[in-house]
């Protein structure tokens, strides 16, 4: 992957006689997309689609990246993958398929509570393989929501980082720093579901991986996001379900219920508070709610009168 990109500035050099300066700047900006494909287990070019896109700038969103230099990436990408297309190597350019707009750095898109509870809540499959498949996938998924783990954490996190008798998870996070998280009593019963079918896929060559494919290898973050955004579609979520989106319920749910903002940073592993307070979008409606309960001038009279008896 790293070679095309050497072709592709060489040309730029040749053709557009751009500066050096401008070439280290798309290098910069593509091998980002490099790294983030490299740790989902992908090795071409061709793989990159919109939905993996889209999970890649929420990440770097995630990460503090301002949406200027956002912006630059998509341009880098747009030109390459243009001109991967005239060397045979793209059927279709998915930067493209993207536009990003200049304002706050917002939130991807939050399953609301109902729809959390229809995409965890919904039945298992009676048949095999897809029974055994969704076992695992189930205990991804709440393990997701319960904790609000990054992909790379849940899927480098190992057998030993999990203590299920005490309720919690340590992992790996942002420069090598550890964290210690709870584990809700769902997550939980669905682990327990999973770890006995966990010994039946392992083999010599499985590793302490928590989570590991019915061959008993790594659980790689690619296909740990297809069979997201399948379980998803089979339990009729209208969205395009993938790991930030279960991440970012997380924060946003329990920061709606706990005001907690310090709180949900730790859990989250932000080095930075500025970055959780992105989660503070809370809906009118709960805003309204709490505006009834707690302005002196919003209170009801039945409210005011029972205070002084």
């Amino acid at each position: 992957m790293e070679a095309r990109i050497g072709d592709y500035l060489a040309m730029l050099s040749s053709q557009r006689g751009l500066s050096d300066n401008t070439l280290k700047a798309y290098r910069r900006d593509l091998d980002k997309v490099v790294a983030f494909l490299h740790a989902a287990g992908l090795r071409e070019w061709r793989s990159l689609d919109v939905y993996l896109l889209e999970e890649f700038i929420a990440r770097v969103s995630e990460d503090g990246l301002d949406i200027r230099s956002q912006q630059r990436i998509m341009s880098s990408l747009r030109g390459f993958y243009d001109w991967l297309a005239t060397q045979g190597e793209a059927a279709f350019n998915p930067a493209r398929g993207i536009r990003l707009k200049v304002r706050r750095r917002d939130l991807p898109r939050v399953l609301d509570v109902d729809l959390i509870q229809q995409l965890l809540d919904a039945p298992a499959p009676e048949d095999e393989p897809e029974k055994s498949l969704w076992i695992r996938d189930h205990a991804v998924m709440e393990l997701f929501y319960s904790s609000g783990l990054r992909l790379s954490e849940l899927a480098n996190s190992t057998l030993a980082q999990l203590d299920c008798s005490a309720g919690h998870i340590t992992v790996t996070g942002k420069g090598n720093k550890t964290r210690r998280v709870p584990v809700g009593r769902k997550a939980l019963k669905a682990l327990e579901l999973w770890l006995p079918l966990r010994e039946q896929w392992c083999n010599e060559k499985s590793n302490d991986l928590i989570f590991i494919t019915p061959k008993g290898s790594r659980f790689t973050e690619r296909a740990i996001q297809l069979r997201l955004a399948f379980q998803g579609r089979r339990a009729g979520l209208p969205q395009h379900v993938h790991p930030h989106m279960l991440r970012h319920s997380f924060a946003s749910h329990l920061l709606e219920s706990s005001q907690d903002l310090r709180a949900v940073q730790e859990l989250l592993g932000h080095a930075d508070i500025s970055t959780t307070q992105i989660y503070t979008h809370l809906d009118f409606q709960h805003l309204a709610s709490v505006y009834d309960k707690a302005h002196p001038r919003s209170r009801k009279l039945s409210d005011k009168a029972s205070d002084k008896k």
